[in-house]
């Protein structure tokens, strides 16, 4: 019998093995096979990290700053440039965006209900200018969209389908869409016809079930479907799990890792 191919896994440590100090949580990920994917990179001990012998696949890529504003554009930028050095530290290739801002509890900073045409123009340069940034210094930027309705009310370009327009538009390789599928069908759902859309420009999908962004298999979500459809397109990166363990930390990961578990012989 065919031997089962899996796809690159990652599993995000600010949302699972919450009981445990940060360094811990990493190496449990690690230790069970996964890469480790971090938020806010100065909340960490950079050190520590990179000592744990974890292989990291994305960080949040700015610290503070705004798409859609000159002023928040060279906030952005400036951030930016200072978490480039961090991910080179720990090897990590992709840097996360959003529209704007973030605070703690993943409300925008300044939220925008509305998108001008000039909004739109500002994100386009902004974008343009990280891509830069991004192939000169070697890493990727991707744009992640997040849902409006239930967990980040009043982001701006918040949307897979606006996400998906921006990053098609720039059209350049140092910026590529990180596709969040727990947002994607809160916000749009269709899932598979967005796959098939946003592939050519993907840089990494992140999952969740809905409701309640726990592992695949806890909600709604046809992860196994959703796996199948990735290998038929000939997906070859990497699906990062941000989502809450609904129970036991290590069964969640289990269940993350079955759903994207495919014989070899799959379609």
């Amino acid at each position: 019998m065919a031997e089962p191919r899996s796809f690159s896994l990652a599993v995000c440590t600010e949302m699972v093995f919450r009981h445990l100090p940060v360094v811990e949580r990493v190496r449990r990920i690690h230790a069970l096979g996964f890469a480790v994917e971090i938020w806010d990179w100065t909340r960490h001990d950079i050190a520590a990290l990179r000592d744990t012998g974890a292989r990291f696949s994305s960080m949040t890529g700015y610290v503070s700053g705004r798409l859609a504003d000159p002023e928040g554009a060279e906030e952005l930028l400036r951030t930016a440039e200072r978490s480039i050095p961090v991910a080179h530290r720990l090897g990590i290739p992709r840097l996360n965006l959003h529209g704007t801002g973030l605070g703690a509890d993943g409300l925008p900073v300044r939220p925008s209900h509305h998108v001008s045409g000039a909004m739109w123009l500002q994100a386009r340069r902004t974008l343009d200018r990280l891509a830069a940034l991004g192939e000169r210094e070697g890493v990727t930027f991707v744009l992640e969209n997040l849902n409006a309705p239930v967990d980040h009310p009043g982001v701006p370009f918040n949307s897979a389908a606006d996400c998906l327009a921006l990053v098609r538009d720039v059209d350049r390789p140092g910026l590529r869409l990180m596709l969040d599928l727990y947002h994607a069908q809160i916000g749009e759902g269709n899932l598979i016809a967005l796959l098939r859309e946003a592939l050519p420009f993907i840089g990494e999908i992140q999952v969740a079930d809905v409701p309640g962004r726990c592992e695949p298999g806890t909600g709604e979500i046809n992860y196994p479907a959703i796996a199948r459809e990735l290998r038929r397109l000939g997906y070859a990166g990497t699906i990062g799990l941000e989502a809450w363990a609904s129970g036991d930390d290590e069964l969640a990961l289990r269940r993350f890792r079955d759903a994207f578990t495919l014989p070899a012989d799959a379609s």
